[in-house]
């Protein structure tokens, strides 16, 4: 059996049919009474809704001088998304269940600014309360002339009249401030031209939310595709069962005074929304691309996320106990996490055997070192469902025996790239040694702030880039095989561009166990390896052997796995079971 066969529906499900978008004008007061009833609402797709007073101003200067000002685009749907409930300090209403509803898809920003200064609404925005009211027509000034005449500034000794005041006043409340007949002829010329304005509108009907998102897509952001995570905010938002996905990220990332639990405490903050986006496909579908997330009908997205995230924790768990991966920064690809959360989730969360450890462990550093996620990650990623299937029965996937086994010429010719998910299986066995502190001999704090790029501070070169520099030799001191995981403070203060014979020696003054704090490092012999002599060459061919060593002993690391006969397997199905190619310990 293939461990990359894939289930795949019966029938392709069929495509909708999409209704012709319908044109029609709508006039201001028209999109207001719908606003005002609830038939048009403003969808929460992580985007700043409201402009600025200055471009609000200008969007009423436009519409005063005839100006077109774009269509106004929107989705009509029986679908319930995540909208904005209120608007400044002005609360927007309830839509009935089952009512069709008009989402704004072009034209938020525009159309809320119209409705802000219609409102007369205030909002706070960075600490200052914008007032929409303080938008004023200049009485003095020629509409005919291309003369900005709505402005957010009054100048002393000009007359000024608030849009608020025009648009909700009769022009007869305003003659004791305006007397002369002309200024009140102009004022209700204003207002006419505001409420007869025509405003361009196309309606799309029924369209799937997945439609009208590419929709919103290429007409809101230059091109650059709403995230899945943004799609699916919107689509899973239920008030009744109080879910909303971006508190629930929230918490799950950052946690609170009621739950503890959470990735900045496991040290996981790292892991992006789209990679928390698979993990609930994984258990939902099997499956992960885009188009398979936005499928996921709201009620079952809502309650596969509290089983994602206990299958989520267990996973971290396994990756920081058996894997001794501390911080996510170092895993190789926040995707690595998902297999791991399906395998969770398909064994019950039950805590796994010493073979599953075992198998687990040698699927991470497989999918590391052959960087894996590199590429095609999402097709690749179902293919290794079937070898988590197989894991948790405790059996072998199959691997190309080529890719079980790592040579130390490799390592010794690799650049360090804190990026790349080849040095970063290597940092994982490093982590893996619990590393030691060179003066003190205490465990090495990781931290993901001090692990981003390769010149953060848990980052350092055994051999210092400046020493090589100065010895002029023209060796390349940025290789893998150089790097060690140390505390930052003896990084910066302790060794500097010593030479390793130099800071070694002096650490041994304070540390009298510090050949065992090296081996922590894979330096298992400070003569052998070159340090005593400052020998670059001697370290980086002994260093890269001592890892080559430790990684293959992961990659075959299969002892005691289940040999099952045929029709065994044959009785595991579906569960895709899949002998090992690797040899078995014992």
């Amino acid at each position: 059996m293939n461990d990359t066969t894939q289930t795949t529906p019966a029938t392709a499900p069929e495509k909708p049919v999409l209704l012709q978008p319908d044109n029609h004008n709508k006039k201001y007061e028209a999109l207001f009474v719908e606003i005002d009833s609830g038939q048009i609402k403003l969808p929460m797709f992580q985007r700043e809704f409201v402009w600025e007073k200055e471009q609000s101003a200008k969007l009423i200067d436009s519409i005063l001088k005839g100006f077109p000002i774009g269509t106004f685009i929107f989705w009509k749907t029986k679908e319930e998304l995540r909208s904005y409930k209120e608007v400044g300090n002005h609360k927007l209403p309830e839509t009935d269940k089952g009512d069709y509803v008009q989402y704004i898809l072009d034209g938020q920003q525009r159309i809320t600014s119209l409705y802000a200064i219609r409102k007369g609404i205030r909002i706070t925005k960075d600490g200052k309360v914008v007032d929409y009211r303080d938008i004023f027509i200049n009485l003095d000034h020629d509409p005919e002339n291309d003369e900005q005449i709505v402005v957010t500034e009054q100048q002393a000794g000009k007359r000024y009249v608030s849009v608020h005041r025009v648009l909700t006043s009769q022009v007869t409340d305003l003659l004791d401030e305006f007397p002369a007949r002309e200024t009140l002829k102009k004022i209700e010329f204003y207002k006419n031209k505001l409420t007869n304005y025509d405003f361009s509108t196309i309606t799309i009907k029924d369209y799937p939310i997945e439609v009208a998102c590419e929709v919103f897509s290429r007409i809101n952001t230059g091109g650059k595709s709403l995230t899945v995570f943004e799609i699916m905010v919107a689509k899973t938002y239920d008030e009744i069962k109080k879910f909303d996905l971006v508190e629930k990220y929230e918490l799950l990332r950052d946690g609170s005074d009621s739950k503890k639990e959470c990735l900045a405490v496991a040290k996981f903050e790292t892991l992006p929304e789209s990679t928390i986006m698979q993990c609930v496909a994984a258990i939902t579908l099997r499956a992960v691309r885009s188009r398979d997330i936005l499928k996921i009908r709201r009620e079952t997205f809502i309650d596969k996320w509290a089983p994602m995230e206990a299958s989520l924790f267990m996973a971290i768990d396994f990756i920081r106990s058996e894997l001794r991966v501390p911080v996510s920064q170092l895993v190789p690809y926040p995707a690595l996490v998902v297999p791991l959360v399906y395998f969770f989730n398909a064994t019950a969360n039950k805590k796994p055997s010493k073979t599953q450890v075992q198998l687990l462990e040698q699927f991470f550093y497989w999918a590391g070192l052959t960087e894996r996620y590199g590429s095609s990650t999402e097709s690749k990623m179902s293919e290794d469902f079937n070898k988590m299937d197989a894991i948790a029965k405790s059996v072998g996937p199959v691997y190309p025996s080529t890719e079980l086994s790592i040579s130390a010429q490799r390592i010794a010719e690799t650049w360090f790239s804190s990026g790349n998910g080849y040095c970063k299986s290597i940092l994982c066995l490093l982590a893996y040694q619990q590393p030691k502190s060179f003066d003190t001999n205490g465990l090495v704090i990781l931290d993901n702030s001090n692990l981003k790029i390769a010149t953060s501070r848990n980052y350092h070169h055994f051999f210092p880039k400046a020493y090589l520099e100065s010895v002029g030799k023209g060796q390349q001191p940025n290789l893998i095989a150089n790097i060690t995981l140390i505390d930052g403070y003896s990084n910066k203060h302790r060794i500097g561009k010593r030479a390793p014979s130099d800071y070694i020696s002096k650490f041994a003054n304070t540390n009298d166990t510090l050949a065992a704090t090296l081996k922590t490092h894979l330096v298992q012999d400070i003569e052998g390896y070159g340090v005593i002599a400052d020998d670059y060459t001697l370290f980086i061919e002994q260093r890269s052997k001592a890892i080559a060593d430790a990684l293959n002993a992961k990659l075959l690391s299969t002892a005691n796995v289940v040999e099952l006969e045929v029709d065994q397997v044959a009785s595991l199905e579906p569960v895709a079971v899949l002998m090992s190619t690797a040899p078995i310990a014992g």
